[in-house]
């Protein structure tokens, strides 16, 4: 059972904090500080409406969690799935090994800067929060 706490530690984290972002409604103002980067250059950054999209993915719609952040939103199935496998790894004994070459690495440190920029041009406003 040892060898579960760390996965069991971390979606009791995570589950916590969703818990309070469905909670304390992001869309309301006050609860959360600005984005610095939003206050101070108007530009979105790739975490921008990522606490409205937790929260509507929280509630169940997945609608708005897309339109809020689609790449959090994709991120939240991606973590589901990779804790899947480190539970069922750890469950067996066996260490959670995920290496990526790093073209993966660039690769997605390119879409970040892809979306970080189509985000914030008027033709890619559908990924605006």
């Amino acid at each position: 059972m040892r060898r579960l706490a760390t996965p069991l530690g971390i979606l009791a984290t995570v589950t916590a904090a969703f818990a309070y972002v469905g909670t304390v409604d992001p869309n309301e103002p006050g609860h959360y500080p600005v984005c610095p980067l939003l206050k101070i250059t108007g530009a979105f950054c790739p975490g921008c409406g990522g606490l409205r999209s937790a929260h509507a993915f929280i509630h169940g719609d997945l609608g708005a969690a897309f339109s809020s952040n689609a790449l959090a939103t994709t991120g939240y199935f991606l973590f589901a799935a990779v804790w899947v496998l480190w539970l069922v790894r750890a469950w067996r004994g066996q260490p959670l090994r995920i290496a990526l070459a790093p073209a993966w690495w660039w690769g997605i440190g390119a879409l970040l800067l892809i979306f970080t920029v189509v985000r914030n041009l008027p033709f890619g406003s559908a990924l605006a929060p």
